[in-house]
């Protein structure tokens, strides 16, 4: 497995080492990432550095993770929606209810099953258990994701994702009547401390940025688009709920009485990133689900 690499921007400066590899992926905590660094899994500039290291402008951090565990997980024939695909990417269609990636409980049936199916060429910066997943949405989210088939690959779409050059649009249908047609949410998340299940807005939490515009209303609901700066775990479902208008549907933060359609009804709508190997832009965009169209029918 290639190490993944990455280059200190501006904004980035005089942060410790292990809160900007923290950004990279949610599931790495800050105390992995300061084992992984004392055990030399990352370097900066090719050396090593210490887990309270602060990162320079142009800094070269190569990452290069213990392969995790061997993953018990079969390929699956799950008729994935593959949107674009060529030799270094692919963009899929993730139904709503789908998990992207194996975890306990859920061992078959994902993403990851599928696109074991559908391919054997996949990057493997993530190790087994979750190859060439780039990143992720909910479960209950519908939706566009980016998928590595290379390593090459992986750390192109790992660097424009913590450059926030990556377009990602949702469309989100949310309580209440916003009577603004556009908004900025910028408010920093992290884990609730109260709730350890869920994601909340602290004030020491990672930098979030989420953009909305106001697409219809209807009367006790908002259909938005939001569009995401940064991509925190549950972003848009915490902002909107830390303004006062949670997702429809939303079983986590939602309010007690909501509607009762399996989940959030949040659609991740549009993706544009940079092609690793030819540098052209590329955008996807994929129709809201038949089950979101029908709710949305039924409030006109």
């Amino acid at each position: 497995m290639e190490e993944l690499t990455i280059h200190i921007t501006e904004e980035q400066k005089g942060e410790r080492i292990d809160k900007v590899i923290s950004a990279i992926d949610e599931e790495w905590s800050r105390s992995q990432i300061s084992n992984w660094v004392k055990d030399g899994h990352i370097k900066v500039n090719g050396a090593t550095v210490k887990p309270n290291y602060k990162v320079r402008l142009e800094d070269e951090i190569a990452i290069n993770p213990p392969l995790l565990e061997e993953l018990d997980a079969e390929p699956e024939n799950l008729n994935l929606d593959v949107v674009y695909e060529d030799e270094d990417v692919l963009v899929v269609n993730k139904p709503k209810g789908m998990v992207v990636h194996p975890a306990p409980g859920h061992a078959n049936g994902t993403l990851v099953n599928g696109l074991m199916y559908h391919c054997t060429d996949l990057s493997g910066i993530n190790g087994i258990v979750r190859p060439g997943i780039v990143h992720r949405i909910d479960k209950d989210t519908s939706g566009l994701l980016m998928v590595a088939k290379n390593d090459l690959a992986h750390a192109s779409l790992v660097d424009q994702l913590v450059e926030k050059s990556v377009t990602r649009k949702y469309i989100a249908l949310v309580h209440g009547h916003i009577a603004h047609d556009k908004g900025t949410v910028d408010a920093p998340i992290a884990r609730d401390p109260k709730e350890r299940q869920k994601m909340a807005v602290v004030d020491k939490g990672k930098h979030a940025v989420t953009h909305f515009t106001v697409l219809e209303r209807f009367g006790d609901f908002t259909l938005v688009e939001c569009r995401l700066e940064t991509g925190r775990t549950h972003q848009i479902r915490v902002h909107m709920r830390y303004i006062g208008f949670p997702l429809a549907g939303d079983p986590k933060y939602g309010p007690r009485k909501t509607m009762d359609i399996g989940g959030q009804a949040l659609h991740a709508a549009v993706i544009g990133f940079i092609h690793p190997r030819t540098k052209e832009y590329l955008e996807f965009s994929a129709p809201l689900p038949t089950e979101f169209e029908e709710l949305l029918e039924t409030l006109r």
